[in-house]
């Protein structure tokens, strides 16, 4: 007899979070992309497991590989809440040679491949791929609902982008029904959308499958020596091409703050895309509202105290305007504008901030001007600096972006030291 169960409740979100992401530049030295820090107080991966969470999907699991120490710590600090007895999990499955000892995961399928044993375990009928290092806010179940409608053996979330914009993503082309008729990576002509010649269904990486026929698939290519054993490039190719591939379009069930919010998502993989969406967040009526009780976003609650801002001279007040400060935060006579500065930051006398993404446990000197820039975790910024006002000297000694970004890390500032 068939399940009444909400289809979220028979789902298990395989998490995908090993990859660099190396367009981040210095970034991602120390910490895998999913782990980088984003709005404040989250990580990136918050995201997809919050999206999980509240679409109510109660067992996950997430797939690490690259330096993943600071990813683990996290989900272990902040995601530790789920109770086996209630038959929920979040399994972290790090690339632990488990097949063989010369084998990390080789691709994304890869990585489900050497973990069937422990899907199997959850006794689930449908697995959810989801990738880990992407912005946005997306009712899972309603996709999965759409999945089982349409019969499919995958069903591929997609984002309707402008053609022009198509060539940097996994593009389908789909009948008047979303049936998936070709999968192209990175096409130099993109397919458009039937009836809308200007748009194009680019892949998120998100992939609704039936646990039993993955489960076939993931063995047989497992066996294929010229597989690279990659969804985007092996498995939904040949699904298209043998079975039937449905594309699911992500303004059917993105979540919306408000009926007229435009839908929200956002790859925050390079230093200009990463400083802009955070720096969107101080907009006075931002497109992803972090604020929304309905779809909260969830994360470690770092046990800190609240922001203080003290000193009331001339130049020399702790003031922010158009800005978010966390908590544990001390402006000491430092004037900020239009910034985003994460837990811990500590900013000192006659400093000033302008368009200043600064992660936790930044320490600004005093009389420091920054502008522009986005400041690594744990960065001590030495008294007098000044970042933003001459691109061509900030380039000597800091990563300027193509944007006009400059990311200032502390072994960057280390080596100007060394040359002063």
């Amino acid at each position: 007899m068939r399940s009444t169960k909400r289809l979220a409740s028979r789902t298990t979100a395989f998490v995908l979070a090993g990859g660099r992401g190396s367009r981040l530049k210095e970034l991602t030295d120390f910490r895998a992309k999913p782990a980088v820090p984003f709005g404040g107080k989250t990580r990136i991966i918050d995201f997809a497991l919050s999206n999980a969470l509240n679409s109510g999907i109660r067992k996950m699991s997430i797939a690490t590989q690259y330096k993943a120490h600071s990813l683990i710590r996290h989900c272990q600090r902040g995601w530790n809440f789920f109770r086996a007895e209630r038959n929920e999990y979040l399994d972290i499955l790090p690339a632990s040679q488990r097949v063989a000892e010369n084998k990390w995961y080789l691709g994304t399928a890869d990585a489900v491949t050497q973990n069937i044993d422990i899907v199997d375990s959850y006794n689930v009928d449908y697995v959810l791929i989801l990738a880990g290092d992407h912005i946005y806010k997306m009712d899972y179940e309603i996709m999965l609902q759409a999945h089982v409608a349409a019969d499919a053996d995958v069903t591929v979330g997609c984002l309707t982008v402008p053609r022009a914009e198509a060539t940097a993503f996994g593009v389908m082309a789909v009948d008047g029904n979303d049936r998936i008729t070709s999968f192209l990576e990175k096409p130099a002509d993109p397919p458009a959308i039937p009836g809308d010649p200007e748009m194009s269904l680019a892949s998120m990486g998100i992939y609704v499958f039936k646990w039993s026929l993955l489960r076939d698939l993931l063995i047989r290519d497992a066996a294929d020596p010229n597989s690279s054993h990659d969804f985007g490039d092996d498995l939904i190719p040949a699904i298209v091409a043998q079975g039937k591939a449905q594309a699911h379009r992500f303004t059917e069930s993105c979540v919306r703050h408000a009926q007229d919010a435009p839908a929200y998502w956002r790859d925050v993989g390079t230093i200009d895309a990463f400083w802009k969406a955070n720096l969107d967040l101080t907009n006075f009526s931002p497109d992803l509202d972090l604020w929304d009780r309905n779809w909260p976003i969830w994360t470690y609650a770092e046990s800190v105290p609240p922001a203080k801002f003290i000193h009331n001279e001339a130049n020399r007040r702790g003031s922010a305007v158009s800005s978010m400060i966390a908590g544990g935060c001390i402006i000491s006579g430092t004037e900020i504008r239009n910034s985003l500065l994460f837990t811990m930051v500590h900013t000192n006398s006659y400093a000033a901030l302008d368009s200043a993404v600064l992660l936790p446990h930044v320490t600004v000197g005093r009389h420091a001007r920054l502008k522009n820039v986005v400041i690594d975790g744990g960065v001590e910024i030495p008294e007098g600096l000044v970042v933003g006002e001459d691109p061509t000297e900030d380039a000597k000694w800091f990563r300027v972006s193509e944007g006009g970004v400059t990311l200032i890390t502390q072994p960057m500032l280390d080596r100007r030291a060394a040359h002063l």
